[in-house]
């Protein structure tokens, strides 16, 4: 005798509308279309884990930018000055150190220029 799925596939499509139940119209109520845009919006926020942090390290090197800017200084020259200075701060403590603690900020700025000037100076 051939055996059905029955209450297992209930089960089964309970949860995947139950997981489609912010959407609109047949998105949430139609099983084929539900489907659907799940799968979509599992390959969006796949792609978007990526982004995000792509997007995130573009605005610490926006911000880090300004703030080198306002001591004279290129971000470039900065980023190159701080692995002369052995300075191991990554982007974002340094984006943070820059909105919350300008003096901080400005000491390691300090030791980037000094270790600039020696290497020219060698």
């Amino acid at each position: 005798m051939r055996t059905r799925k029955g209450a297992a596939r209930t089960q089964a499509n309970k949860r995947l509308l139950k997981r489609a139940s912010g959407y609109v119209s047949g998105r949430r109520k139609l099983l084929r279309t539900a489907k659907e845009t799940l799968v979509r919006a599992g390959v969006f926020a796949y792609r978007d884990r990526r982004m995000k942090r792509r997007e995130f390290r573009r605005l610490w090197i926006v911000r880090i930018s300004a703030a080198c800017s306002q001591q004279g200084l290129r971000y470039s020259q900065f980023i190159h000055g701080l692995s002369l200075a052995n300075i191991g701060l990554d982007r974002k403590q340094l984006s943070e150190m820059a909105i919350n603690d300008p003096a901080g900020f400005q000491m390691i700025v300090d030791q980037v220029k000094s270790a600039l000037a020696n290497k020219t100076a060698a």
